[in-house]
């Protein structure tokens, strides 16, 4: 048998971006870095691998199973590639930024790797762009992060959005209040994860009567808000609760008409985040846009493979988002075509940088011809002759 691999086929997960779509890939990463930067948030850009205790050190290890690893046979230390950005930046603020005035805002876009892909997103390589709001632990910080990726998606023509608000540590502080087993406790999370009312039910007593309705409240922000109401916890579960209540009206108020739902119970996928936390999806897009929330932002690892090491490490309050450039490309409106003129073959140097100063995207021939019949074959739209612009025939 030949084991010969098609130069053309890559491993599952990867995929070439070919002309246009990567250039449309790029126009929407410059056009929500543009929004991200016009609030104040600063570019960084971390490096594609770093040490692995680095990046799997502290909240990073909820992305272990994710990262891929390696020897770096410089320093002989195991080093991973990146599978997210966010932890990245977090070490990139409490280390290099340390001494910044707080609170600190920064943004990032490039690509990340994982292991493996999901039912939903069965990419394993895809570019993610995000933001950070690091040195505060106010509800207005929650509620800036969510308004301002709303804001970007808008800006490059998202329409349906829907933000699904979430409180990771709300079940966590139930059960810490009820005293719940951890045997218990473990059934109960799994119950949560698959939405099992019954298996809910059938854990019997308090537990059960408020799981229930933490269940039954997720949907629509203000029916879920209002059932949340009845509940009666304990100080630790309240708090929590006046949390993510204080922050969905913060953003109600700012975007009355947004689509907004609450899913108290919800965890997967925030493993590491400490409050309230949040996912975009768009009308008739599959999978999710982004999502983010609030976590402790640190340094991470320390080089010789342990966690922190610091005497005294850096921990701050921190939220922020991350979205995924490829489902936003999906969401985005259909480009317009971009229009290409043709240049002849001789046609002044000059002319050219003049046609492209005045925004022309410009095919310069390499050879006599027919410059109609090259022009069309290669795609152009226009044909430059006799010192003016004209449309190609039968072009749109």
């Amino acid at each position: 048998m030949d084991d010969t691999l098609h130069p053309a086929l890559l491993p599952a997960g990867l995929g070439d971006l070919l002309p246009p779509e990567a250039r449309v890939e790029a126009d929407v990463v410059n056009a929500l870095m543009a929004t991200l930067q016009a609030h104040g948030y600063e570019r960084v850009k971390p490096p594609l691998v770093e040490f692995e205790a680095s990046l799997l050190g502290g909240p990073g290890a909820a992305m272990a199973q994710e990262t891929f690893r390696m020897m770096d046979p410089i320093s002989q230390r195991m080093i991973g590639v990146r599978a997210d950005m966010t932890l990245q930046t977090a070490r990139i603020a409490t280390t290099r930024l340390v001494k910044s005035p707080r609170p600190l805002r920064l943004s990032y876009a490039g690509q990340v790797l994982r292991v493996r892909g999901s039912q939903l997103r069965p990419e394993r390589q895809f570019g993610q762009v995000g933001a950070e709001l690091i040195g505060s632990d106010a509800p207005e910080a929650d509620a800036e992060v969510v308004l301002l990726a709303v804001e970007a998606l808008s800006a490059i023509g998202v329409t349906g959005l829907s933000v699904d608000l979430t409180m990771p540590t709300l079940v966590p502080a139930v059960l810490r209040g009820l005293d719940v087993p951890e045997r218990v406790a473990q059934a109960v999370r799994d119950a949560l994860a698959h939405k099992d009312a019954a298996k809910v039910q059938a854990l019997g007593g308090p537990v059960a009567q408020i799981l229930s309705v933490l269940m039954t409240a997720a949907g629509p922000v203000e029916a879920g808000l209002a059932k949340l109401g009845t509940l009666q916890l304990t100080p630790e579960a309240m708090a929590e609760l006046a949390r993510l209540r204080d922050v969905a009206l913060l953003i109600r108020s700012a975007l009355p008409d947004l689509s907004l739902t609450i899913d108290p119970v919800e965890n997967r996928g925030f493993e590491y985040h400490t409050g309230v936390s949040f996912t975009f999806f768009a009308r008739n897009v599959r999978g999710e846009l982004g999502r983010g929330g609030r976590y402790n932002a640190q340094p991470g690892g320390s080089a010789d493979g342990a966690v922190v090491t610091l005497a005294n490490p850096l921990i701050e309050p921190a939220t922020g988002f991350t979205l995924y450039t490829d489902t936003a490309v999906r969401a985005a409106p259909e480009p317009k075509p971009t229009p290409k003129l043709y240049l002849p073959y001789g046609t002044p140097r000059e002319a050219g940088a003049k046609l492209r100063a005045e925004g022309w995207i410009t095919v310069m021939a390499l050879s006599q011809g027919d410059a109609a019949q090259d022009a069309a074959r290669l795609g152009c739209t226009h044909l430059y002759r006799d010192g003016s612009v004209a449309p190609l025939q039968g072009s749109n």
